[in-house]
């Protein structure tokens, strides 16, 4: 079971890209974590460039949400909403209709951000399987310089982050049986 967390924030010591990180780091039994790249280098959504082939960093990004059997979606909020590099990203995979049948999750690292959390289920649940709310969590504030590694080390901290995974891989697994 492959999962893509992906994180919306660009800054270089983000909570959400630490987290999304600590994903990678955690050992659940059959689930692969790789982390999406290239967020950043997409260009600003276009529907006239929403052609085929599309611009290289859209097919990139693409391929990489096509190859995972769900998402994870952490990005900060600005100004009641998610952050302008995820809307952009969900943006570009509207129209791939590979990415309807992907089931996503939603982990939000600061519990006073209700809008972006709340904007990314709107978005998924118009494009994708729908979100999986066991595996959606909120996590407590995250000291600055807590790094990925120090994530996976507290207990509370990877004890949310792998039963997320899990309930994410519970859903796909529940979703593969039914069909």
């Amino acid at each position: 079971m492959r999962i893509l967390p992906i994180s919306g924030s660009l800054r270089a010591a983000s909570s959400n890209s630490r987290v999304v990180a600590a994903l990678a780091l955690l050992d659940v039994p059959g689930v692969s974590v790789s982390v999406a790249h290239g967020l950043g280098d997409l260009p600003h959504f276009n529907p006239d460039l929403d052609v085929d082939p599309a611009p290289p960093p859209v097919e990139a990004f693409r391929a990489q949400v096509l190859a995972a059997d769900g998402l994870i979606l952490c990005s900060p909020e600005y100004a009641h909403g998610v952050a302008g590099v995820m809307k952009n990203g969900l943006d570009w995979l509207v129209s791939v209709i590979g990415v309807y049948e992907k089931r996503p999750a939603i982990i939000n690292t600061a519990a006073r951000a209700l809008h972006a959390p709340a904007h990314m289920r709107d978005n998924l649940n118009v494009m994708t399987a729908g979100v999986v709310e066991e595996a959606s969590i909120t996590l407590p504030h995250l000291p600055d310089d807590l790094s990925a590694e120090a994530i996976v080390a507290d207990p509370a901290l990877a004890a949310s982050l792998t039963q997320a995974l899990e309930a994410l891989a519970d859903a796909i697994r529940a979703d593969r049986d039914a069909a």
